[in-house]
């Protein structure tokens, strides 16, 4: 006999308590091998696509696209075969990326014949395409109640007329008779039915689907927002007629949105602060609450430093990048100021300095604003920096980025060159101490041993913490880095 494992969504560490459902990679029916990604989510970190532990058949997805789930939520069921020898059925054992899936399923008891049954559990109402069969109800050790199927690839092939799951509800007989259980969700025919019948309030199981089984289709939500716009009323979630019958909708044209009524002011879009934007921007509050930060500001004149770079890829080799240069010279300047690189412990009253240097960097993606982390940096030669900002670049555009990749840093670089701006106050990444930014490179006429020439100028700006330090050390630091940039062959002396 099939086993029902439940699939919850996994920690993904780094503090992370919820993710988005972005795209399904698995319908339900389909067979799933061990460790295959069966779900696409975005955490407040990356994109990343979860694997499912166990191999089976899928017998009910838990959420729609677009839709968030706290940790620990249900994802998928998978019937996979019989039970161990042991009565467990254990996962894969492989531990991925903040993914625990060497935790065995919890255990199961058997519900006493007469005993009512309930839904699935909280999480499970949200389901989308929760498939249940006639089979025999558990309850798992923690409290929550599952249906156990007794056929799951039966189940998955009942399916018919479009990509749909359904939700038979189970019945216990006892001896006061039978007792139809109302919870969890109702047949449709795609999820965006279901999203437009919660959109406009409307209850599911007041409708008579008009398709094969009951099925609902699109056309029975419209025509019951039509009837009840008609009555001069907003349709609510009523519990008190769980059952109540809708008629069979005749042929009509989509559903269009009633004009909202003016109200004297003005309106605009709103967008969800939620995934990476709204983890930015929990981020720079924090920031701002927190670190009493100053700015000071250079000009600097980076002929040399351009003339030094064409030099080093004309001999030959890997091509040294200007932001792998810069980091060099970070790196190098962090040895003689560590008071930058740094947090402030505010519960314990103490400035932690740091010993390695985890040196991260503003990407701009078109999912948002991404800090990628350089581990070790201070150990790291220019290619080495080359090819490591190189790699992380295209994973962050490529939304693949790890939470691991994206946290733990002490120190960030910030270009903003790139967008064609010479200067910035920008905000530090808490909890680091300091930011360097770096404007653009650009001829402007410049003071050259004692004469007006044409050099190629930067400016840049460091932000800092000023309960690490005061304004002489962080001067000393951005002087140092300015020498470097001015002249290269200030950095020989760290080599």
């Amino acid at each position: 006999m099939a086993q029902v494992l439940e699939f919850r969504l996994p920690d993904l560490g780094e503090g992370l308590t919820e993710a988005e459902i972005v795209r399904w990679l698995v319908q339900v029916g389909d067979v799933v091998a061990i460790d295959q990604p069966v779900v696409e989510v975005e955490t407040a970190k990356a994109m990343v696509e979860v694997p499912c532990p166990y191999g089976g058949v899928v017998t009910a997805r838990f959420g729609e696209e677009g839709t968030e789930l706290p940790v620990g939520a249900p994802l998928i069921t998978v019937a996979v075969g019989a039970a161990a020898s042991g009565g467990e059925s254990e996962g894969s054992g492989n531990v991925l990326v903040g993914y625990g899936t060497s935790q065995a399923a919890a255990r199961r008891r058997r519900v006493r014949p007469g005993q009512p049954t309930r839904a699935a559990s909280a999480a499970g109402g949200n389901a989308n395409g929760h498939v249940s069969t006639a089979g025999t109800v558990n309850e798992r050790s923690d409290g929550a109640r599952t249906a156990e199927q007794t056929d799951a690839p039966a189940a998955a092939s009942a399916q018919a007329g479009g990509s749909y799951a359904t939700d038979s509800h189970p019945e216990t007989t006892g001896s006061t008779g039978t007792t139809d259980v109302t919870d969890g969700p109702v047949p449709v025919i795609s999820p965006l039915v279901r999203r437009l019948a919660r959109e406009n309030g409307l209850d599911l199981r007041e409708l008579t689907g008009s398709g094969p089984d009951g099925l609902i289709l699109r056309a029975d939500v419209e025509y019951a927002l039509r009837a009840a716009a008609a009555q001069g009323r907003r349709t609510t979630m009523p519990s008190a007629e769980p059952h109540a019958r809708a008629a069979t909708p005749p042929t009509a044209p989509p559903l269009t949105a009633p004009a909202p009524a003016h109200t004297g002011t003005s309106t605009g879009t709103r967008t969800p602060l939620k995934g990476i934007r709204g983890a930015v921007a929990d981020k720079l509050s924090r920031s701002r609450r927190e670190i009493p930060d100053a700015t000071c500001w250079v000009d600097a004149d980076a002929t040399e430093l351009m003339r030094a770079r064409i030099a080093m890829n004309a001999a030959g080799g890997p091509k040294i990048s200007l932001l792998a240069l810069l980091a060099r010279i970070c790196t190098a300047a962090l040895a003689r100021h560590p008071e930058l690189n740094s947090r402030v412990d505010m519960e314990a009253r103490e400035i932690v300095r740091l010993d390695q240097v985890h040196l991260g960097f503003a990407a701009q993606t078109d999912r948002g604003l991404v800090v990628p982390v350089v581990r070790d940096a201070h150990a790291r030669d220019a290619e080495s920096l080359t090819a490591e900002f190189a790699r992380l670049t295209e994973a962050a555009r490529a939304g693949t980025l790890t939470p691991g990749e994206l946290t733990g840093g002490t120190f960030t670089l910030n270009n903003y060159g790139v967008f064609g701006v010479d200067g910035s106050t920008p905000i530090i990444n808490h909890p680091e101490a300091a930011m360097l930014g770096v404007g653009r490179i650009i001829p402007k006429p410049w003071v050259h041993e004692g004469e007006l020439a044409v050099r190629q100028v930067v400016q840049l700006s460091l932000t800092f913490d000023h309960r690490v330090c005061d304004g002489g050390t962080a001067g000393g630091f951005l002087r140092y880095v300015a020498d470097c940039v001015e002249q290269p062959a200030v950095l020989l002396r760290t080599l």
